[in-house]
């Protein structure tokens, strides 16, 4: 595509929503090898990113982007903020709406009007885990709220800007940002601390590290219009994922608890089994690498690089 950069081009400007996020935190630094990168965040601003310029910016005043957007004049656009936590959603329906769907048409028409690539993180939780493994041409039948909003903003974004990237993310890990963690770091201090941890065994995904996503989403932005899965090569239940972590991280297991999905209420009803096939991706170049290298990646991230 036109707009792309290429080694011997300028450094155009990639505007990456969510920053201050796990995944946008670790998506602007790999982009900066290639792109100009001007990020956003709305209440936390992540100190840690040098040579990214920084915008504070609530995405649910939707009548503040498109002025903004033009000011900033970006070459292309990867959207990976949201209101992502499903029981919030559940419990905040009108936010979940503003920022999942609305805030996305937003972009979606200004990168459709400028004709410039536009990038969606979407989600596994678009389906009801009743049929798994899960592939683009899988129908969406979410069973929560969160996966409905998103549902529902892929199909905003392929009316609005056709040619755009909807990239279906898994449960994601990987080293924290300096404003935020994933689900592995608040594992870690329970068992570091001495208490136990309750982990499903019937609840079941392809998570995939942080890092090797990034990449992913930049492969996407360069030449993967459409649906495309960004799953990781494993199918594991989160006790399973446990097992892994006490591995590399030298704790005992038997700290770890095993239970299902009935014994707990949520707010937000959670599909059983979302596994990614993610065939299209690693066809095109997508590389995600497995739990224990990925978890060893971690742990030697968190030995070698101040937080």
């Amino acid at each position: 595509m036109e707009h792309l950069p290429t080694a011997a081009s300028p450094q155009p400007r990639l505007l990456v929503t969510g920053a201050s996020g796990f995944l946008g935190w670790h998506l602007c630094r790999a982009a900066q090898a290639v792109w100009q990168v001007e990020g956003t965040y709305h209440r936390h601003s992540p100190q840690s990113l040098p040579g990214v310029t920084l915008h504070g910016i609530d995405l649910g005043d939707l009548d503040a982007i498109a002025p903004w957007l033009d000011a900033i004049a970006p070459a292309a656009v990867i959207h990976t903020a949201a209101l992502s936590q499903p029981n919030r959603c559940e419990q905040d329906p009108a936010q979940s709406y503003r920022v999942n769907v609305e805030a996305t048409g937003v972009l979606a028409e200004f990168c459709a009007r400028h004709q410039i690539p536009f990038v969606f993180t979407s989600t596994d939780q678009v389906f009801d885990g009743q049929s798994p493994p899960y592939s683009e041409a899988s129908p969406p039948s979410p069973i929560n709220l969160y996966g409905r909003h998103k549902a529902e903003a892929e199909v905003l974004v392929q009316t609005l800007h056709p040619t755009a990237a909807i990239c279906r993310l898994p449960l994601l890990y990987g080293p924290p940002s300096p404003t935020a963690e994933c689900f592995l770091q608040g594992f870690l201090r329970n068992l570091q601390a001495g208490q136990p941890l309750h982990l499903f065994t019937d609840e079941f995904r392809t998570p995939a590290y942080v890092e090797d996503v990034a990449a992913g989403l930049l492969l996407a932005l360069e030449k993967a219009p459409g649906l495309l899965h960004l799953g990781g090569p494993e199918r594991l239940s989160r006790y399973d994922f446990g097992l892994r972590m006490a591995e590399v991280f030298g704790i005992d297991p038997n700290w770890l608890i095993p239970g299902k999905q009935a014994d707990v209420t949520m707010p937000a009803r959670r599909p059983a089994d979302v596994s990614s096939d993610s065939q299209k991706a690693f066809a095109l170049g997508y590389r995600s690498r497995g739990i224990v290298a990925g978890l060893k990646a971690v742990k030697d991230w968190n030995g070698t690089q101040a937080r």
